[in-house]
């Protein structure tokens, strides 16, 4: 499975891409490196994008899971490599889960993103640690709990 995007430089240090979508995510850097702060970093991206694609798992697989979500907020905060490259080295997500949901589902289907079906994940090279807090409540890990061979939920 092949992805393309294209990136046009718009001067100094900002550039447009665009993907297959057709949507415009617009980049620049700060201005202590010649920026003008017309977009998101790069980095931010790479978070973004993890973020994004372990929501859409969660959401789908607590949908599967007739678990009435009614919110979900993901934070992510990632700690970069002082050295050049200044790679992302532990990403910690923060998952802010509302709704009548069973913890040990929620977790799951964290879980099942982490272990299986996020892409962005299994491509990072950083520690990735989930956090669940649920309606307000952080809620651990259950011990030994892994995706195992199941299908999606």
């Amino acid at each position: 499975m092949e992805m393309k995007v294209t990136t046009e430089w718009q001067g100094k240090r900002h550039f447009l891409s665009t993907g297959e979508s057709g949507h415009t995510v617009a980049m620049d850097a700060k201005a202590e490196v010649g920026g003008e702060d017309k977009g998101c970093r790069p980095m931010e991206l790479l978070l973004m994008g993890l973020t994004g694609c372990t929501g859409i798992d969660i959401a789908m697989i607590l949908e599967r899971m007739r678990q009435p979500l009614a919110a979900l907020t993901i934070e992510a905060v990632g700690t970069r490599r002082e050295q050049y490259p200044q790679a992302l080295t532990e990403i910690h997500l923060y998952y802010r889960v509302t709704g009548d949901v069973q913890a040990d589902k929620v977790w799951r289907a964290i879980v099942l993103s982490e272990e299986k079906y996020c892409s962005a994940s299994a491509s990072l090279r950083a520690q990735i640690t989930p956090h669940l807090i649920l309606n307000g409540q952080e809620v651990p890990r259950p011990a030994g709990l892994t995706a195992g061979a199941d299908p999606l939920v």
